[in-house]
């Protein structure tokens, strides 16, 4: 993601969705995820319950404009579809990382303080 950042504050648009796609394979890995293809890893998070449906599309909309760029084309990425893609992915990730932890030790403290 830090390197997603870097590529877009250089106007480097289409190396910018390339990375936030790397971004969420490594996402996808570290979830425990045991499908290779992006596609599919994905939905393997949606189907245990770890992202949504929509975070699912959206997750899918960068995994496309990933492509876009990664695959040799005459249609670059534009700087808003890159900037779109950022905040989309931290999106995800806060998604993932920050508010399902919050939630878990808001359950725990609530379960713990019920008995």
């Amino acid at each position: 993601m830090v390197e997603a950042r870097a590529c877009f504050d250089a106007n480097l648009y289409t190396a910018a969705a390339v990375m936030v796609r790397r971004t969420l394979e490594g996402m996808c890995i570290e979830q425990g995820t045991q499908r290779k293809a992006l596609f599919q890893a994905l939905q393997e998070l949606r189907d245990n319950g770890k992202i949504e449906g929509r975070l699912f599309d959206w997750a899918q909309a960068l995994r496309v404009l990933g492509n876009q760029g990664a695959h040799f084309s005459e249609e670059s990425v534009s700087r808003e579809d890159a900037g779109d893609a950022l905040s989309l992915a931290e999106a995800l990730l806060n998604y993932i990382y920050v508010f399902t932890a919050k939630y878990e030790e808001f359950q725990n403290r609530r379960q713990a303080s019920s008995n």
